[in-house]
């Protein structure tokens, strides 16, 4: 596991206690909104988990007009994304902050986190899209960000090879936590045939993932 260095990832002008329940900004993919129902149930999932003040989901412009478009690059969502980081934070001054997404959103969540005036404790990558359509890794923001990293990765996710994750998390910066869903595609979801050979459900696959990313978010915390 890498070790945690360079950004401080608390305000020097905050003074809170290690507690205090954090408020998560919760980003959706490329292909759905923040109304879709694997965003909604992940809200509830990650605001129970964490003990959350709220959990803060939005729409990128693209998806306004209820017209699905395709999202434009990464890097052109960020400054969007920052706003919605600083709305939320001057609504709840001194709670710790936590960002989250789905594939694209988890991406975009890790651009925010190397901003300067942003001040997270945690990230949590839920299916991080390493590989982009033409292929090719995607690893230059995980090597620049130095706030802790949580993954969730389906064993299954061609979108993430998980022996490419395993050769950049070695390079990187930060405090990292994974947790593999065995058998779980890009979306987690696993074929029932692999559940029935595991004698396991999808909650209950589920249920260990999101284990692990209240253990890594409350040690963030507690670190502060």
């Amino acid at each position: 596991m890498a070790s945690h260095g360079g950004k401080d990832t608390s305000s020097p002008s905050r003074s809170t206690p290690e507690k205090l329940s954090p408020v998560v900004v919760l980003a959706h993919g490329a292909g759905a909104p923040s109304s879709s129902d694997w965003m909604i149930r992940w809200k509830n999932i990650l605001g129970k988990a964490l003990n959350a003040v709220e959990v803060v989901t939005f729409d990128y412009p693209y998806m306004s007009g209820g017209r699905r478009k395709p999202p434009p690059k990464a890097e052109k969502l960020v400054q969007f994304h920052v706003d919605i980081v600083k709305e939320t934070v001057a609504k709840y001054p001194g709670h710790p902050l936590v960002l989250a997404g789905k594939s694209m959103g988890s991406r975009v969540s890790c651009m925010v986190a190397c901003d300067e005036d942003i001040y997270a404790s945690a990230i949590v990558c839920l299916g991080y899209p390493l590989k982009g359509m033409n292929g090719a890794v995607r690893d230059e923001t995980l090597l620049r960000v130095t706030v802790p990293i949580m993954f969730v990765q389906g064993s299954k996710d061609t979108l993430c090879p998980l022996e490419k994750l395993e050769a950049i998390r070695k390079k990187m910066k930060s405090l990292i936590g994974l947790h593999v869903i065995d058998g779980g595609d890009h979306s987690f979801k696993i074929a029932k045939k692999h559940l029935q050979t595991k004698g396991s459900t999808q909650d209950e696959a589920e249920d260990l993932a999101v284990q692990a990313i209240a253990a890594f978010v409350s040690r963030c915390i507690g670190a502060r």
